[in-house]
């Protein structure tokens, strides 16, 4: 039976611009960027160079604290530009894509074995999906979690719906699960929506715990879930991954390629009818914008308006980001 949950504390806050059950047509998308800025603690230490060609899931830089640690391509082109900021620091890797859809290959024996399973999720760069409480850190893969937490909802303002996003690729996500759960000697988490309707793909799921969460935001932020499911103490580390996440690990090990697709919502009340989008993880936020906006004085940010980045209209999605929110700047006063 699922454990229930009321969050009285919290607040949602009111705001135009959710995306409408509906995905927009498919755009075409040239340049992709993976930003080390996106990881917390990472030192990037480059593999390739301006120029280089490289194929999906080819390894662009590696973590210097972590050398097994890797981030790889998410499509097939030319590394065109690494831009730094201050001090030289690596900000973006970008790359430009030649459509030719070429992939890497990587291979695990026995998706019964944990050090396979790590061993080929280090490889082809998706380890990073992975990430570690306390303080969202890329986990250390000699470590074992106490646990792993998946939140199946966002009540973040104008978050995407996952449910709605994952609607077909239930058997995608329950493999994932599966293999995730070889990663822990306990449990698998699975956070639920008390408001979800019926028809909820994540009711179906096995091998997990369940939790039912009812309240206001913060309700779906998987730090708050973890706290009230199983708090953490000294010396503990729990892991955490997103749904959609889960369903790019199962798709590795069914298919030996990473496939960095990605469903983003384009929300927010300076978007013209937000809707869903299928991009790649790192896209442009000019090229899924296009086209779509109400005025030229916007401000775009990587994820939600609590947690976001303001990345520009010439800036990149963010590495864990599955929303997009345009607002109006705000920077027109009026007299008195």
């Amino acid at each position: 039976m699922s454990n229930k949950i009321n969050l009285k504390k919290g607040f949602d806050i009111p705001i135009e611009g959710r995306a409408d059950l509906s995905y927009y047509d498919s755009c075409t998308q040239n340049y992709f960027a993976i930003k080390p800025t996106d990881f917390l603690g990472v030192i990037p230490k480059m593999i390739v160079k301006e120029n280089d060609l490289v194929k999906i899931g080819t390894p662009i830089f590696f973590d210097k604290n972590k050398p097994e640690v890797v981030f790889s391509a998410p499509v097939s082109g030319k590394v065109v530009s690494i831009n730094r900021g201050p001090k030289r620091v690596i900000e973006e890797v970008v790359i430009c894509s030649d459509h030719k859809e070429e992939y890497e290959t990587f291979e695990c024996e026995d998706v019964r074995d944990r050090d396979c399973i790590v061993k080929t999720l280090l490889s082809s760069g998706l380890w990073p999906l992975i990430r570690q409480k306390p303080y969202s850190i890329i986990p250390d893969p000699n470590d074992i979690p106490k646990s792993i937490f998946i939140s199946s909802f966002d009540s973040a303002p104008l978050a995407p719906y996952y449910n709605f996003i994952l609607k077909d690729h239930e058997d995608d996500f329950q493999n994932g699960i599966d293999i995730l759960s070889r990663l822990t000697k306990g449990k698998l988490y699975l956070n639920i929506d008390a408001n979800s309707d019926q028809h909820n793909i994540f009711n179906n799921i096995s091998s997990v715990v369940k939790s039912v969460f009812s309240g206001p935001h913060p309700s779906g932020n998987v730090g708050v879930q973890i706290h009230h499911v199983q708090p953490i103490n000294k010396g503990d580390k729990v892991w955490y991954i997103n749904p959609q996440d889960v369903v790019t690990i199962s798709r590795l090990f069914r298919s030996g390629k990473v496939n960095y697709f990605k469903t983003i919502a384009l929300t927010g009340s300076d978007v013209v009818s937000p809707k869903y989008i299928k991009t790649k993880i790192g896209s442009s936020v000019k090229e899924l914008l296009e086209n779509k906006l109400k005025s030229n004085n916007s401000r775009v940010i990587s994820g939600n308006i609590l947690t976001g980045k303001n990345v520009t209209i010439n800036g990149f999605l963010g590495f864990y980001d599955s929303q997009i929110t345009v607002l109006p700047e705000g920077d027109s006063y009026r007299f008195f």
